[in-house]
């Protein structure tokens, strides 16, 4: 069983949500608000040290064509910076999919509950490919 956390990446808030491959549910965890990169990144780093999961999973968002555009460029820096800082595999997750259901529900969904959609995918995607 590995513990994994899964983040949706934004400029403001980052929502982090975790679960396990064992169960393979994934559930809201924290919204981090950032100042600026080493406020953002110590309360990630506290998460981190408090949880120590196996693995991260960051969405990546793009257009509904499957082209990049900026916050996909965002989204893959801030990765490849989790994965710098904290020496931990990072996967990706076209989030796309889960776009649909986050952008539906925007009113009422948090950046939290967000990460929560895309770290289920993470896990449906791993459950499928097995």
């Amino acid at each position: 069983m590995e513990l994994v956390l899964g983040f949706d990446f934004g400029i403001k808030r980052i929502g982090i949500a975790m679960g396990n491959t064992l169960t393979g549910q994934a559930q809201p965890l924290a919204v981090v608000k950032a100042i600026d990169n080493a406020a953002r990144f110590k309360q990630i780093g506290e998460l981190i040290a408090a949880w120590s999961p196996a693995r991260l999973v960051v969405g990546e968002p793009r257009h509904p064509d499957g082209t990049e555009h900026e916050m996909t460029l965002r989204c893959r820096r801030f990765a490849n910076q989790l994965h710098g800082r904290f020496n931990l595999p990072v996967t990706l997750v076209d989030e796309r999919y889960s776009s649909a259901v986050i952008h539906a529900k925007r009113g009422q969904i948090v950046d939290d509950q967000a990460a929560s959609i895309i770290l289920q995918q993470y896990f449906d995607d791993h459950a499928n490919n097995n």
